[in-house]
Order: structure tokens, then C-alpha cells, then sequence
């Protein structure tokens, strides 16, 4: 007759099932009871800096002041020469898996799906931090350490099961150790490619398969790829990237992560047809919001709000008057891959293509400048001074804008009423969003409140953002007084925004300025003046329901006065 009584290894395992039980219940009640802040996971993105992938032919980060504030023009304005796998960088499919037309072994229809066609849900999910810091170094020159299944285990042991909705992020402190300005910076990529120094660890593709039949959609690590040296970084690519698997390379300070229960997420520019692209990784930490995060991304209650970038669509300025147009966004080919039949590509853009921010520093000189305006601005100037008091000055360029500022609860208010109220004899000219119209809606939807992201639901982008010839009603015909220009916000609106404890003000339009170039400049100072912040070149508002949570986090670039990005709703 069997044995019925417990023996002293079943007692030794239930008691090691409760330990498991309290340690997570007790990290459940810190994370809910403690305030909630945003970590940054990204890397700074500097040309002092090991940003870019160090062999030939892939080309240097260039950021290029192509013009400041004075006589010429009233705002800063960059221009980026930037590679998809500069900083903290996103991999998709395409990266190793072909299109299906070419019918190859690795073919399939996860070879289409590019960074533009990535599912705004996927980027986000709880943070699963698997610690392999016993790895770093532990290898010869030019050879990663690898993350095995086991470490995996180890994880799960320790914490819970993997499951869909998790993002996997390994944890070796690879980049917080050698991500340092040059000379010490070839330690980061350049030395273990040279083997001179052990590689970075990176998971081998048994790893990949085991995360697979777990239902891991999203990785991470802090390693410079997730391609372990020497041989193995195209079959773990594969490995992962045939599932439908997308990952963070290059990610940084996970270890202010707790092990489970922090949302993670990974934005960036919504290049079409990129097999990979630079991003900003971040993550929400304490409180209850994280938990609310993650149900969304797991259940797919997601909303991209940020229209495609390609070289054929509207996305930049062309200016008023000739010669005053933004960098057109170029599609620069540098390396060609035979297997997947595409060319690995750069861009040179405005750093205010498509969805962007727009930090205190775009309309603002730094602090003890005395910039030399021409007549017409110095003009505006006294006008705007008088009324708002003064103009201000900020270096706070996009990398030292805090995360927090430029994420929280959705308000949209509807200004679509206001889209045809001007008279042609008055164009060029943008209807006026006032504090009227703000007031209007905190009495039928409730009162704004600090740490909300106010966004201007215009409909222009959703009607007019179309490919060439078709273009014209985005930008070129509004500037040039052939149509209405989008409703934007005056400086009173800002004002009284920035009254009620707003941040951030986002819209659909092109920009938060309107065509009048008086009214524009205005609205930037007020912004700026106020330690405000723009989130502009959106769309897709009509699909947000009440309640939903905004996400933007710009490209951490060092002294830059835009900041390409993508916005998404979680509802």
C-alpha cells in the first residue's frame, strides 16, 4: 500500500512554493504602494559616443545645426544623418527573415514585416528581467558568453513561467560598463570584433526556440547585439526572428528593473520598409500603472498614432517662400544584402520628421545668448513680451527631457468644429484653438489635471496625408493661402494649459504653431517659456476612446532641437 503521508522533500517543496508565494506578494505590495516613475533605458546618442555599428560601410550618427536662432531664422533646426542600428535600436523580422516572393529557405511572410508594420501592442509588456551578470567576460577574445536555455530556467525558478505579454530582458551590464565616450568607447563593439576583449553575451539560438514555446513575443538585452561573436548572430536572429519575435539591443540600466511587474516598452520612428531602426527604450515602474499598462499591450488594446515616414510622403516643412523648406527625408542605400534582396539604408532627415518633439529649446536661445532677430521677429517680440511676460531663454534640448513629461492620460479635446471658420481673404491663416474652446470641454469631460497629455484632435493628417502628387494639402497649399491651415493653439491657450498643471500638448496636425508665422512663434516661446513641451505629426485620434494612456518618447540625441519618435495609446 502506498505511502499517503507527505514525506519530507513533498514538505521541503511546499515550503519552498509558499517562500516563492510571499517574496511575490510582498514585491506585488511595494510596487503598487510606491510612487510611479518612468527609467530610461536608452543609450546617448553622441558622434564622441560608440553609437553606430563600427564596420565599413555603415555610417557614422552626424548631427548637423543647420541653422540657430537670429537674423536668419527664429527657431534652432538640426539634421540627422542616423542609422537603425545607432544606440538603443529595434530588430524586426526582415533583419534575417526573406520576403516570401523570393522563395528562399528562410522566406516567409514575416519577411514584410517591417518597423512600420509592427503592431503598436508587441513594443510594450512586463518586464522579465533574466540576470546573466555572471556571464559578463566570461569568455575568450571575440566570444560571446551565451545565454542558454538554462539561464531561462534559472529565471523561472526563481520568479514564474514565462508567458505571452512578457518581454524577456537580459541582464549583463555589458553597456553600463563600456558604453563610454572614445577612446575607452571600442570597448563597447569595435575590440570584441578585433578580438582584443571577450564579446558581449548574447542568448544562443536553443534559447531563442525555448522562448518561443513559452509565447515570448519582445526581447531585450543590454548587449550591443543580439547576435553572439563570432558565428552565431544570424542563426539566433533567425532563431527568434522567424516566430514573429522583435527585441531591443542595446538597452541600458536594466538593473533598476525588479525582476517582474514593470512595463516595458521600446519606441522609435516609423520608417517604411526598415528591417531595424533606432528607438528610445524606457520603462514605468511602481504604482498601479504599470499593471494597467501591461493588460493593455497583452490584450492588444493598442493605437499607433504616428503616420509612416518614406521619401515619397509629406512629412517635412517645405517653408513659406522659397529656399526656406526643412530637410527633405532622404533614403540613403549603404550595404546590400543578396539573401533578403534589400539594401541596408540611412536617413538624412529633419529632426522634426513626422511624429517629433518639440523641446523648450527649439524657439528658445540658451541661457545669457542675446540673439540678433531680424526686424519683423524683434517686432513680435515686444508684442509677445508685453502680453506674456518674458521670452525666456532654455538649453534643455531633447535628451534632457524628462520621459515623464512627455507621456500620461490621454484628454483629446475635439477641434474639428473649428476647420473651415476662416475666410479665404484671410489666408494664410489657421483657425485659433482658445482657452474658450479648452474650457468647453473640461465642462462636458471633466477638468485637466497635472501630468495629463492634452491632444488636439485637428482630423488635417487623417485627410490630407497622402503620397506625391497628392500631397499638397498637408503642408504646400495651407503656407501658401490656397486652403484653410489646421486649427492650432494661441499662446493664451498655452498659458492657461500650462494653469492647470499641462506638460505635454500633442495634435494631428502638422505642427502646434498654425500657418501664421507671428501666431507660430508665439506659441513656441509660450511653450518653452513655461517648461512646456509638443508632441506634433500625429493621427489616428478618432480611434482613441476615453481613458486611454499616451506613450512618446523622442530619440535620446545629445543637444538636438527636434526628436523623430512614436506615439502610442494604451487603452
Amino acid at each position: 500500500m502506498p505511502n499517503q503521508f507527505p514525506t519530507v522533500r513533498d514538505w521541503l517543496a511546499l515550503l519552498s512554493m509558499l517562500m516563492l508565494f510571499i517574496a511575490g506578494a510582498r514585491e506585488a505590495i511595494a510596487q503598487s504602494t510606491e510612487a510611479t516613475k518612468f527609467v530610461d533605458h536608452s543609450l546617448l546618442i553622441a558622434p564622441e559616443f560608440p553609437c553606430t555599428w563600427p564596420s565599413a560601410p555603415f555610417p557614422r550618427f552626424q548631427i548637423t545645426h543647420q541653422r540657430v536662432i537670429g537674423p536668419d531664422s527664429a527657431y534652432n533646426i538640426d539634421v540627422l544623418l542616423i542609422d537603425g542600428n545607432t544606440g538603443t535600436q529595434l530588430d524586426v523580422p526582415p533583419h534575417s527573415v526573406a520576403r516570401p516572393d523570393l522563395k528562399r529557405e528562410k522566406s516567409g511572410p514575416l519577411g514584410l514585416a517591417y518597423t512600420d508594420k509592427i503592431e503598436a501592442w508587441q513594443f510594450g509588456g512586463e518586464a522579465c528581467v533574466v540576470d546573466v551578470r555572471d556571464l559578463l567576460d566570461q569568455a575568450a577574445k571575440g566570444v560571446s558568453p551565451l545565454v542558454k536555455p538554462e539561464h531561462v530556467e534559472r529565471f523561472e525558478k526563481q520568479h514564474r513561467r514565462l508567458r505571452f505579454g512578457d518581454v524577456v530582458l537580459f541582464r549583463s551590464d555589458y553597456s553600463d560598463k563600456y558604453y563610454r565616450p572614445f577612446p575607452e568607447g571600442s570597448r563597447f563593439i569595435a575590440d570584441a570584433l578585433d578580438r582584443k576583449a571577450p564579446g558581449f553575451p548574447d542568448p544562443n539560438p536553443e534559447c531563442m526556440e525555448f522562448l518561443a514555446t513559452r509565447g515570448v513575443m519582445t526581447l531585450g538585452t543590454d548587449s550591443a547585439s543580439m547576435g553572439p561573436l563570432p558565428d552565431l548572430a544570424e542563426p539566433t536572429h533567425f532563431a527568434g526572428l522567424k516566430h514573429g519575435m522583435i527585441w531591443t539591443e542595446s538597452a541600458t540600466n536594466l538593473g533598476a528593473l525588479p525582476p517582474t511587474g514593470a512595463f516595458y516598452c521600446m519606441l522609435g520612428p516609423k520608417h517604411q520598409g526598415a528591417p531595424y531602426g533606432e528607438g528610445r527604450a524606457f520603462s514605468i515602474v511602481g504604482g498601479d500603472l504599470p499593471k494597467r499598462l501591461i493588460d493593455a499591450a497583452k490584450n492588444k488594446r493598442a493605437i499607433d498614432l504616428s503616420p509612416t515616414l518614406a521619401p515619397n510622403l509629406p512629412i517635412t516643412s517645405p517653408g513659406i517662400g522659397t529656399g526656406n523648406h526643412r530637410q527633405t527625408y532622404l533614403k540613403i542605400d549603404f550595404l546590400y544584402s543578396e539573401y533578403l534582396d534589400l539594401w541596408h539604408h540611412a536617413h538624412l532627415m529633419d529632426s522634426m520628421a513626422g511624429t517629433h518633439l518639440v523641446p523648450p529649446s527649439f524657439a528658445l536661445p540658451p541661457e545669457g545668448a542675446k540673439p540678433a532677430y531680424s526686424p519683423e521677429v524683434r517686432g513680435w517680440l515686444i508684442d509677445y513680451e508685453k502680453k506674456y511676460g518674458p521670452r525666456g531663454a532654455s538649453s534643455m534640448t531633447t535628451e534632457q527631457v524628462p520621459l515623464d513629461w512627455t507621456s500620461g492620460p490621454a484628454r483629446v479635446i475635439d477641434v474639428r468644429p473649428l476647420v473651415g471658420s476662416t475666410d479665404a481673404k484671410s489666408w494664410p491663416a489657421s483657425p485659433e484653438i482658445t482657452t474658450a474652446h479648452i474650457q468647453a470641454f473640461e465642462k462636458q469631460s471633466g477638468d485637466l489635471k497635472p501630468g495629463d497629455v492634452v491632444l488636439f484632435h485637428t482630423g488635417h493628417l487623417d485627410k490630407h496625408f497622402k503620397p506625391q502628387p497628392n500631397d499638397t494639402g498637408v503642408w504646400a497649399d495651407p503656407l501658401s493661402g490656397k486652403s484653410e491651415g489646421w486649427p492650432a493653439p494661441g499662446p493664451d491657450a498655452i498659458v492657461y494649459l500650462k494653469s492647470k498643471g499641462i506638460r505635454c500638448v500633442a495634435t494631428d496636425a502638422p505642427d502646434l504653431g498654425g500657418v501664421s508665422p507671428k501666431q507660430a512663434l508665439m506659441t513656441y516661446w509660450a511653450l518653452g517659456s513655461r517648461e512646456m513641451v509638443g508632441v506634433e505629426f500625429l493621427h489616428n485620434f478618432g480611434k482613441l476612446s476615453s481613458g486611454g494612456y499616451f506613450l512618446f518618447a523622442p530619440l535620446k540625441i545629445r543637444d538636438c532641437h527636434g526628436g523623430p519618435g512614436r506615439a502610442v495609446v494604451l487603452e
